[in-house]
């Protein structure tokens, strides 16, 4: 338990039939009349909605712990994303639901971040970027330059983007994993 006083950004809140909310932003607030309150923009951890609450200054609310630990991607078994706890070397099974987009992003040996709540497995979460090897793309033509435009490459997981003309098969670039968007070359 605790008070709305003590709110931070990434705290997970146990509220409304014990869902799990984690704080996105909080402000306290003291109006010249009445009492004073906490404004909130809260993300539901499994659905990912995002819902503004008020709470009363000095009320209590139920935490959750959430357990995020660093794990590297081993295989694929069946529907499972199969990880592992760099420490211990346990093999944790995930649920391609609670893998999310994150899967467009991930291949063998990749590091992300698994959020467990009694042992429960509610989000993976990857770095911002991640580097891909460009699987199969259209060649460019001559005159092709960086602001002429945009065509579709098939990453190395399977997952198809839109990228600058001049790429081309086999090449190495980095990709947003929040939105799938290409952020340039990598120099190998």
């Amino acid at each position: 338990m605790a008070t709305t006083n003590d709110l931070k950004n990434g705290m997970v809140l146990k509220l409304d039939n014990d869902q799990l909310w984690s704080v996105v932003e909080f402000q306290h607030v003291k109006p010249g009349k009445g009492p004073a309150f906490v404004r909130t923009k809260l993300k539901n951890v499994l659905s990912g909605k995002i819902v503004d609450k008020t709470f009363n200054a000095g009320v209590k609310v139920e935490t959750a712990t959430v357990d995020r630990r660093d794990m590297q991607f081993s295989y694929m078994d069946g529907e499972y994303f199969v990880f592992m706890d760099m420490q211990t070397y346990d093999q944790l099974h995930v649920a391609r639901t609670a893998v999310g987009d994150a899967a467009n992003f991930l291949i063998e040996g990749f590091t992300a971040t698994v959020a467990t709540h009694e042992g429960e497995v509610l989000y993976v979460e990857l770095p911002a970027a991640v580097e891909l090897v460009i699987q199969e793309t259209e060649p460019g033509v001559q005159g092709d330059r960086s602001t002429g435009g945009t065509k579709p490459a098939t990453l190395e997981t399977g997952y198809t983007i839109q990228v600058p003309l001049f790429i081309t098969t086999g090449e190495k670039i980095k990709v947003d994993t929040r939105s799938g968007d290409y952020l340039g070359r990598v120099n190998s």
